[in-house]
C-alpha cells in the first residue's frame, strides 16, 4: 500500500479550493486605468500634488484611505469627502465614455472554477456604488458571482484581511486553507496572505511589474487570471489543505 505511484495520485486535488476571491480592477475587469485616472484628477482638484508615482502606491487600496493620503500631499486635508464625491463622478463619467469588460479568459476560469465546487467572489476597494456601477456595467448583476465585499463592508481595507474573511462568511466557507485569492496589486498579495489564504495569486494584467509583485507575499504570480485552470491542476492537495493532523 506505499506504492509512490498511488500516493502520487492522492496528493493532486484540485477541487480542494472552495473560494476564489477575486480582485476587481486590473484582475478580472479591463477598465482602461479610468479608476486611476480619477483619483489622481479629483485630488489635484483640492491641492494636492500628487503625481502618478504618488498614485500608483494606492493602488488597491480603499479609496478614501488613498484620498487621504494623496491629499496629504500639499492640498487640503479636509477635503476627503469632496474629492471622494469628485472621483465618484469622475470614474462614472469615464465608464460611460468607455464601458469596462471582463478580462480575457476571466469567465472561463470563473466556470472551471464552479466546476471544481469552488464558489467566487470579488474584492476590492472602491465603494458600493462604484461597484455597482461597474457591475451593471459588465451585466455581472446576476448568477456570474456569489458575493461581493466592498470597503463600505468592513472596518479597513487592505492590506487588512477583512474583505476575503468577509467573502467566506457570504459563501459559507469556513476554511481559510480552502480559499485562494487573487489581485494585480501589493496590497491585494498583502490582504490575502494576511487573511492565511493557500494559495495567494499576483497576476500582470494590471500593469505592476513582475519583480515588485514577486518581491511582495505570494504562492503564484501569473500573467492573468485565465492561466489559474493549470495552476490548480499543479497544486498538491497538501498545501491547499495544511498537514495531516499527528503527522
Amino acid at each position: 500500500m506505499n506504492d509512490p505511484a498511488l500516493n502520487d495520485t492522492t496528493l493532486h486535488d484540485p477541487a480542494r479550493i472552495e473560494l476564489a476571491a477575486f480582485d476587481v480592477a486590473g484582475t478580472t475587469v479591463e477598465e482602461g486605468g479610468a479608476v486611476y485616472r480619477a483619483l489622481h484628477d479629483a485630488v489635484r482638484r483640492h491641492g494636492s500634488t500628487a503625481d502618478v508615482a504618488d498614485v500608483a502606491r494606492w493602488m488597491g487600496a480603499d479609496k478614501r484611505t488613498a484620498i487621504r493620503a494623496l491629499l496629504a500631499l500639499g492640498g487640503d486635508p479636509s477635503a476627503v469627502e469632496p474629492a471622494f464625491a469628485d472621483f465618484e463622478r469622475l470614474l462614472r463619467e469615464a465608464y460611460d465614455a468607455t464601458p469596462p469588460v471582463a478580462m480575457p479568459g476571466v469567465l472561463d476560469t470563473f466556470a472551471d472554477l464552479r466546476a471544481r465546487g469552488a464558489r467566487i467572489a470579488l474584492t476590492t476597494g472602491f465603494s458600493a456604488d462604484v461597484t455597482g456601477l461597474l457591475l451593471d456595467r459588465l451585466g455581472w448583476t446576476e448568477g456570474v458571482v456569489d458575493a461581493v465585499v466592498t470597503t463600505d463592508d468592513v472596518p479597513a481595507g487592505r492590506p487588512a484581511p477583512y474583505m476575503v474573511h468577509r467573502a467566506m462568511e457570504r459563501t459559507g466557507v469556513t476554511d481559510v486553507a480552502r480559499v485562494l485569492t487573487a489581485g494585480d496589486t501589493v496590497l491585494d498579495l498583502e490582504a490575502g496572505t494576511n487573511a492565511g489564504a493557500a494559495l495567494v495569486v499576483g497576476v500582470l494584467s494590471g500593469g505592476v511589474p513582475r519583480t515588485v509583485l514577486e518581491a511582495a507575499p505570494h504562492t503564484h504570480v501569473l500573467d492573468s487570471v485565465a492561466d489559474l485552470p493549470a495552476v490548480l491542476d499543479a497544486v498538491p492537495s497538501r498545501v491547499l489543505t495544511g498537514p495531516t493532523p499527528g503527522t
